[in-house]
């Protein structure tokens, strides 16, 4: 899988479209890192993208929908909507501590700071890894790492 993020506004994006599904993780995941997800980059209109995710465990399943676009700022930012009414904004942002390619959204919350951060796998295989992050006092301290290949 080629890793290259494309031209204009939205090229950063331009690795992650498409449909994807999480890998099984590693023995020594998390529970949330275990949880099996499927994320769906597509276009929407020309000046956006839309992720549509679903994480599932089970009977249950908790849903994304997000729409990935330039902000009133002309910075690339993303609006995500979930099923348990939570909404949250966030902004491209820096994360060449995970991975020199990473593409990464970073945002303040009332509690703290959080990032979600996409980056290529090493291997030959077509995907990327997937991680949460919450800020805290000493460094940024990974919430979920997710390993995704095509769906």
């Amino acid at each position: 899988m080629a890793w290259e993020k494309g031209p204009g506004a939205l090229g950063p994006l331009a690795p992650l479209m498409g449909d994807w599904r999480t890998e099984p993780p590693p023995p020594d995941a998390n529970e949330a890192s275990a949880t099996s997800c499927t994320r769906s980059f597509q276009p929407f209109g020309p000046d956006w993208v839309r992720l549509e995710a679903q994480w599932s465990e089970g009977a249950d399943a908790y849903r994304e929908i997000a729409l990935y676009g330039m902000d009133g700022e002309e910075a690339l930012a993303f609006h995500s909507f979930t099923s348990d009414g939570k909404r949250s904004n966030a902004r491209l942002s820096d994360a060449t501590d995970v991975h020199p390619e990473a593409i990464a959204f970073a945002s303040d919350f009332p509690g703290g700071a959080a990032r979600v951060i996409y980056w290529p796998r090493e291997d030959a295989a077509a995907g990327f890894h997937f991680a949460v992050e919450i800020r805290t006092d000493a460094d940024w301290t990974r919430h979920i790492t997710q390993t995704f290949g095509p769906a």
